[in-house]
């Protein structure tokens, strides 16, 4: 298991409420505080942002949040992105049916929004799983 990445504040990654694991909104940030998906391509800092990979990284880690749990992404239910920008959706959305489908998904919603803690980060997602207990 990688190390695990440090919280932005003051807030848990995952919390278990009887037999529900709610997981905090994350991103494709890594133990080291780089951004999986953000690639320098130039000397002056400009950088090729992917929102794929973004998309990928973030269900990993949810993947080993979930896995401290006692859970995996299968027990996900319901699941909320944010995107940075909606002409990402189509790239976000072949990502995320890399691990999920629509017959027997989590219910899913996607909203845009202006900005993440990261000016390097595309999508942040936070979900909601259910695992008994035991």
């Amino acid at each position: 298991m990688s190390k695990k990445v440090t919280p932005r504040g003051a807030y848990p990654h995952t919390k278990r409420v009887g037999d529900f694991i709610f997981v905090s909104g994350t991103s494709s940030r890594r133990a080291n505080n780089t951004i999986a998906g953000a690639e320098a391509v130039d000397n002056m800092g400009t950088k090729k942002i992917d929102v794929a990979i973004q998309t990928r990284e973030v269900l990993k880690n949810i993947a080993e949040n979930l896995e401290n749990e006692g859970a995996d992404l299968e027990d996900i239910v319901d699941v909320t992105s944010f995107l940075v920008n909606m002409n990402d959706f189509a790239a976000y959305n072949t990502a995320y049916a890399e691990f999920f489908n629509s017959e027997n998904g989590p219910t899913r919603t996607t909203v845009a929004v202006h900005q993440l803690p990261n000016p390097d980060l595309a999508i942040e997602i936070k979900v909601i799983a259910y695992k008994k207990l035991g």
